[in-house]
């Protein structure tokens, strides 16, 4: 067990420079019940057996459409929710420990950057208030201001701005504030949920070139959650792409557009709009799936891609895949897939 789960380390970025660790996490969420008698809960198997590493200083991006779970990961490192099972480590200590829960340090070193800035900012407070208030646990109220200053220049925004109200700003400028926020704690993991699909995209690009920019500054670690393949692909060191709660396949960026192995990969990347010939041939064949989405509350049993995919096999009903090498060479692409030999799985964790 110890080899093979060092064999999985390696493969998955892991080693010294891990500083966010997933363990197998689960979440599951009871909406109702069914039967007279019995009243047997109906659940949602939002995030089902998930495991990744994420490095220090890189961009681990998360993909996948609506209901995916990809979401629900970043609520759950937040300690929005807690898990039905597994757990996250942030370097060696478990966040879901009682004793790292009351931990302000280590509150401090995970923020978040929410999808909509006109829903994460109190409209009623101030931007000096807004970026004050995460100091108030942890910087002296003689040095806030400084600190507020200090934060509105690192985001480019002018000093006078402490004195206006979010309604005053345009919508790329309130998601500025919501990551100058973010950073008021000096964090060393920032989680980008969907940071620029709220924008006009004309503006996302600003935001995405001040979070390069700040991430080699600062030496951030981020966590970035989208559905958004064209940004993933300009702003992700390493992606994951998620499908009812699972994760299908894991490799390195550059790799994962231009060598995707999972049908469902493959699918979404062909399905991407270009506006030139040139675009267009550096896309994978056109994969077309079959069927709907299968709803969350009743995922099909094997592989639950299986009902949509265009090279189905008779064991993709009946057995969930592994996680196992895509290739040889390149034993950092890792896809949960029938297609591929299945007789040396890889465990991201033991189990």
């Amino acid at each position: 067990m110890t080899a093979q789960f060092n064999r999985q380390q390696q493969l998955n970025g892991a080693g010294e420079d891990v500083i966010l660790r997933v363990e197998n996490l689960k979440k599951h969420f009871i909406v109702g019940r069914k039967g007279v008698v019995k009243r047997e809960p109906i659940t949602v198997k939002a995030v089902d057996g998930v495991s990744f590493n994420v490095n220090k200083g890189e961009t681990f991006g998360i993909v996948g459409e609506s209901g995916s779970g990809k979401s629900t990961i970043a609520y759950i490192t937040m300690g929005m929710y807690l898990p039905t099972s597994g757990t996250i480590y942030f370097g060696e200590r478990d966040l879901f420990d009682k004793r790292n829960q009351r931990a302000i340090d280590l509150k401090k070193e995970i923020q978040i950057v929410f999808q909509d800035p006109g829903s994460s900012l109190n409209p009623r407070r101030t931007i000096k208030q807004i970026l004050e208030l995460p100091l108030r646990i942890h910087q002296p109220e003689k040095d806030r201001l400084r600190e507020v200053i200090r934060l509105l220049d690192m985001v480019d925004l002018p000093r006078d701005y402490m004195h206006k109200y979010p309604r005053q700003l345009s919508g790329g400028e309130r998601q500025i504030i919501a990551v100058a926020r973010a950073l008021a704690t000096d964090p060393s993991v920032v989680i980008l949920d969907e940071p620029t699909s709220a924008l006009d995209v004309s503006v996302q690009g600003k935001v995405i070139n001040l979070l390069i920019r700040l991430q080699k500054e600062l030496q951030l670690t981020y966590l970035f959650i989208t559905h958004d393949l064209s940004v993933m692909r300009n702003l992700a060191t390493r992606v994951a792409i998620m499908y009812l709660g699972r994760i299908a396949e894991v490799a390195e960026t550059q790799r994962f557009f231009e060598q995707p192995q999972h049908p469902y990969t493959q699918m979404l990347l062909s399905s991407i709009p270009v506006l030139t010939e040139e675009e267009e041939a550096l896309k994978p064949e056109r994969v077309l799936s079959t069927g709907e989405i299968p709803s969350p509350v009743d995922i099909p049993t094997g592989c639950s891609f299986h009902t949509r995919c265009p090279a189905v096999m008779d064991v993709c009903s009946e057995v969930d895949p592994l996680m196992v090498r895509a290739s040889e060479e390149d034993r950092d692409h890792i896809v949960r897939c029938h297609l591929f030999d299945q007789t040396e799985p890889v465990r991201i964790h033991p189990t």
